[in-house]
């Protein structure tokens, strides 16, 4: 049904043009400093996106599900990210301003929509800062020896390691986010040669049969019953298979979180200098070098040893070396662990401020949470998550709750490959610093494989979400619709 010109102004379908978007970026009180380049932008894509993953998700997927096709998984999940990436590279060179897919669903679909993928953002960026600087804190206490970095404080388990790193990013985020991409840099640096050690040490042990059935015969598996199993499974009443064509396609849903991150970038559009040109870089630059990273471990490490060695749920790259006598490797790999998931902590926490400072600015959170300091990022805010993750962290013991992080994702992918072809529609004359080829077929066909991998994901999960979504609108109801300064200019 089509939406009249007067609901598109003054109810819930009203939309905020992308002339405005970019005047308000100009306030004095809320404006952003222009640091980073295209560069700066790709550090943080590969920051973000290559954590503790890389060490220990392509293990278990070859051991349980793929075996050595694990490779080609993660070649067809880079393939649905990649499809998704265009679409934020084309929004982020025409909007460039600070909000990721919350500004430009605000800008296509309207206030209603761009509240809820906020809402749903928070839900993403909170729980990944929380959940990653929990599992930062484990390897912590590996590399140290001494155990977990928690100390229990009666009935109440406090994680002073996670809490500690929240902090210490909390002080770098609030004094620059040019400060904050050298220490990404450096924290890069150091990873990226942990995997290049792995790779060149690992490629001695390489034993080309290994590889073979590169695709192995497929198995009956039992899946989780109930809410836990996934939406697909309670849908149709479909079984689960391990390994051949079926298991692959499962295993490339699994390495597809492994890429999950790269769209942070798009959030700091507003403090980009030539951002039409250097987002659509850095978004398809950081992607292109971490899926290259993706298949050479996998390849590396299925050709280490025979896949079944690497069966159940504890098998990591260490596992592969200490077959092979190299138990140094594992020190070696914490330390690579160490130094990525603290770069995913610090530009998750960083995309968080961005889509809040985003929806304060606009009226739909208060107003003054949009304040900048001298140092032009928002104190305030990254003060407010620094507190609010680090309490998650701290006492908050997650289990399935990670699962949110990866449907919240894929909902924005979702919203932003539809908003595209509507943007398309609705403003062509719009300056377009990149342009998505092939449209509307590259969009749907990013719509179609969100969708796909997000009814991979549990029961459990989607009621969940569900719930959240719920106190999101009542929120809306109650204070945003009738404090966004849309809503009022268009009502004066």
């Amino acid at each position: 049904m089509a939406i009249s010109s007067s609901s598109r102004r003054n109810g819930l379908f009203r939309t905020k043009s992308v002339e405005q978007s970019i005047r308000d970026t100009d306030e004095p009180d809320s404006k952003l400093r222009k640091d980073l380049t295209a560069w700066d932008l790709t550090i943080f894509g590969v920051a973000v996106v290559v954590g503790a993953g890389i060490f220990t998700l392509t293990a278990r997927t070859a051991g349980n599900v793929a075996g050595p096709s694990v490779s080609l998984a993660f070649v067809f999940a880079a393939i649905a990210c990649g499809l998704t990436a265009l679409c934020y590279a084309e929004f982020a060179s025409t909007v460039p301003v600070a909000g990721s897919a919350y500004t430009y669903s605000y800008a296509t679909f309207g206030e209603l929509a761009a509240w809820i993928i906020g809402w749903d953002l928070i839900l993403e960026f909170a729980l990944a800062v929380s959940v990653v600087a929990k599992g930062w804190s484990q390897y912590l206490g590996e590399v140290m020896r001494t155990g977990p970095a928690v100390v229990d404080l009666g009935p109440v388990t406090f994680d002073w390691g996670a809490v500690t790193l929240i902090a210490v990013l909390g002080v770098l985020l609030a004094v620059g986010t040019k400060l904050s991409s050298r220490v990404s840099a450096i924290a890069v640096a150091i990873k990226l040669g942990v995997i290049a050690v792995v790779l060149v040490v690992g490629a001695t042990y390489f034993d080309k049969s290994n590889l073979s059935p590169y695709i192995p015969p497929s198995q009956s598996g039992e899946g989780d019953q109930g809410i836990h199993q996934s939406l697909f499974s309670f849908l149709t009443g479909a079984g689960n298979s391990n390994f051949g064509w079926y298991g692959l396609l499962a295993a490339a849903s699994l390495v597809f979180f492994a890429f999950i991150g790269f769209d942070v970038v798009a959030t700091t559009a507003e403090e980009t200098k030539d951002p039409q040109r250097n987002v659509p870089r850095g978004i398809l630059g950081s992607l292109l070098i971490v899926t290259v990273l993706y298949v050479a471990v996998a390849l590396v490490l299925t050709g280490m040893v025979p896949y079944t060695d690497l069966s159940g749920n504890d098998a990591t790259l260490a596992t592969a070396f200490a077959l092979h006598g190299a138990d140094w490797a594992k020190n070696i790999i914490s330390i690579g662990a160490l130094a990525g998931l603290t770069t995913v902590v610090m530009v998750m926490y960083l995309g968080q401020t961005r889509v809040l400072f985003a929806m304060a600015r606009d009226g739909l959170l208060p107003k003054r949470l949009a304040h900048t300091g001298a140092k032009g990022t928002p104190v305030r805010l990254t003060v407010i998550v620094g507190v609010a993750c680090a309490l998650l962290a701290g006492f908050v013991d997650f289990g399935t709750l990670e699962e949110m992080v990866n449907i919240g994702t894929l909902f924005a992918f979702v919203l932003v490959s539809l908003g595209v072809l509507v943007l398309r529609r609705t403003r062509p004359d719009l300056p377009r610093g990149f342009r998505v080829p092939l449209v509307p077929l590259i969009p749907i066909l990013g719509v179609l494989s969100c969708l796909w991998l997000m009814l991979n994901l549990s029961v459990e999960t989607w009621l969940r979400f569900l719930i959240w979504m719920a106190i999101g609108l009542v929120i809306y109801f109650a204070y945003s619709r009738r404090n966004s300064l849309l809503g009022k200019s268009l009502a004066e």
